[in-house]
């Protein structure tokens, strides 16, 4: 039986990646739709989440988190102290709230919120296809059962991990979290150059979103190094060996390097702009 059986789900800050999560709990009969209640400030929002997917949708934040066993926190990252101010006070003891804000750390959460049975995550994009790789880690007073909820409903996104270091996650926005928008630069640049090449621009998306796809799947599959893949393919005098050449000069593994590192403070300096003013972890209210 799913550890997320009976179990009421509240989404504060309904907008694609709470949709996406929505959706995968449906899709994969983990929830009933009577089980799920959205909160969203725009009418027609709300509307279109009740047509697309059959839940209770509602414009109070507070409201939404009453009742609830499970929130899921889905708010533009500055929207965090507003919300706070709303839903603090409404939250109790056992509810397990889990937040998708990038840079969010649990101090903040725990602070803005007054609770303390969180657990921060970072989805990434092809979560919207239940393709998205999550990490994510709960703080020390989450139970056994609230960290297999989470492990479940963020299984419904993809594939997860769960760490036993915060910093982790962090290091994870920049990798996988903001990971897409390196493959997307490097696509669009391939797709740029064929057509440079003379290919019509259609024929020149499609050979490279195949080869992208096909390449990942066969390096998945296969379990092979990245390395021993490109030798594979990198004949002595060969095209891949003249292309090589120029993307080493071009010093393509330095900035790509330089591109996560830039990912990963911004990441941190996020987390600290939403620490500041949050009261110590002894102030965080967790009385019923």
């Amino acid at each position: 039986m799913s550890s997320l059986s009976g179990a009421t789900i509240a989404t504060v800050g309904s907008g694609v990646m709470a949709e996406a999560i929505i959706a995968g709990l449906l899709r994969g009969n983990l929830v009933e739709p009577a089980h799920v209640v959205a909160s969203h400030p725009r009418a027609d929002r709300r509307d279109a989440l009740e047509r697309a997917h059959g839940i209770r949708t509602i414009d109070s934040n507070a409201a939404a988190v009453e009742g609830a066993d499970i929130v899921l926190l889905g708010i533009k990252p500055q929207m965090l102290g507003r919300v706070g101010r709303e839903v603090r006070g409404h939250l109790r003891p056992g509810q397990l709230v889990i937040s998708v804000l990038a840079g969010a750390t649990t101090r903040a959460l725990m602070g803005h919120l007054g609770h303390r049975e969180v657990v921060r995550s970072m989805p990434n994009t092809p979560a919207q296809l239940g393709k998205g790789m999550t990490v994510w880690y709960a703080t020390p007073s989450t139970s056994v059962a609230q960290r297999e909820q989470a492990g479940e409903l963020l299984a419904a996104l993809g594939h997860q991990i769960e760490v036993d270091d915060e910093r982790l996650v962090a290091m994870a926005t920049a990798v996988s979290g903001t990971g897409p928008t390196y493959v997307f630069l490097v696509m669009e640049a391939l797709i740029d150059a064929a057509v440079h090449l003379g290919f019509a621009r259609h024929v020149a998306h499609d050979l490279v979103i195949e080869t992208l796809e096909g390449s990942t799947l066969f390096a998945k599959q296969s379990g092979m190094h990245p390395a021993q893949l490109r030798n594979m393919v990198t004949s002595p005098g060969g095209t891949s060996a003249a292309a090589l050449h120029e993307l080493e000069s071009g010093r393509l593994r330095t900035v790509l390097s330089e591109a996560v590192w830039a990912a990963f403070r911004r990441t941190v300096e996020l987390g600290e702009q939403l620490e500041v003013g949050v009261p110590s972890e002894s102030e965080v209210d967790t009385r019923p």
